[in-house]
């Protein structure tokens, strides 16, 4: 059984139309990156799969109809949203005691010890934490949860380049055991590269791509380029393109 399957998921907002004919699966030990530029439909996307925003189509995550089964689902997965909020107030042991009352399969003792690996001390109160060590918090936090799939939408966003890099450490090392599945919206391609098994590419609401890293290799040509060469590149119509120390990668299809 497919983790995720989506099925022609079509979502408007009156005479704007965020996903068209939307279809992907997403099998068990996967970690899929899911890309696009912004107002291609990746956070449409993510908020329907955990059932926040009402799709036409065929959807069930883990078996489930997100929006029917919503509490029974989010006891199932894990989810840190795009603006993934702390409350300021509350100290971490608190949020792990939080955590305990209101999710099933939340081990405290697990979200202890993934703690030890950031700098955070339980008796920290929230406000007194950098961007990045939020992150590691709630990454901790979620990943303490007992799940089949966990789903991130822009988990690093606003965060330094040595704080994305400890938490896609800690994400690897600590969910990642090829039987769990992560789906990761993000901006910072180059980043996760490394990490994923799979990639689907949105473009005006609609799957541009969905295809194994293995098979990218095999079929695309990735060109280097600095800025000048920019407005040539895109004439080419690259199905991606992304930027990195200066120099902008564009994806062509070499099939």
């Amino acid at each position: 059984m497919n983790l995720i399957d989506a099925n022609h998921l079509t979502l408007r907002f009156g005479s704007k139309t965020a996903l068209n004919d939307v279809s992907v699966k997403v099998p068990k030990g996967r970690v899929v990156g899911l890309l696009g530029h912004n107002g291609a439909g990746k956070t449409s996307l993510m908020k329907a799969l955990v059932g926040l925003l009402p799709v036409q189509g065929d959807l069930t995550v883990l078996g489930l109809r997100p929006r029917q089964d919503r509490q029974k689902l989010l006891e199932q997965l894990s989810y840190i949203p795009d603006v993934a909020v702390l409350p300021r107030w509350a100290r971490v042991s608190e949020l792990i005691t939080l955590m305990s009352g209101l999710q099933p399969k939340f081990s405290a003792e697990r979200a202890r010890a993934l703690l030890k690996r950031t700098s955070v001390s339980e008796n920290d109160k929230v406000k007194s934490l950098s961007k990045g060590m939020v992150a590691q918090t709630h990454l901790a936090l979620i990943a303490a949860i007992d799940a089949k799939l966990m789903i991130l939408d822009e988990p690093t966003l606003g965060l330094d380049v040595v704080s994305r890099k400890s938490f896609y450490e800690m994400l690897i090392d600590e969910w990642c055991d090829g039987e769990r599945s992560v789906l990761i919206s993000t901006h910072q391609v180059e980043e996760v590269e490394a990490l994923l098994s799979d990639v689907i590419m949105l473009d005006e609401g609609r799957v541009a791509l969905a295809i194994s890293l293995e098979d990218i290799d095999r079929r695309f040509v990735a060109l280097n380029h600095d800025p000048a060469a920019a407005e040539a590149m895109a004439a080419a119509h690259p199905l991606l393109r992304y930027r990195e120390l200066g120099r902008t990668t564009s994806l062509f299809d070499g099939a």
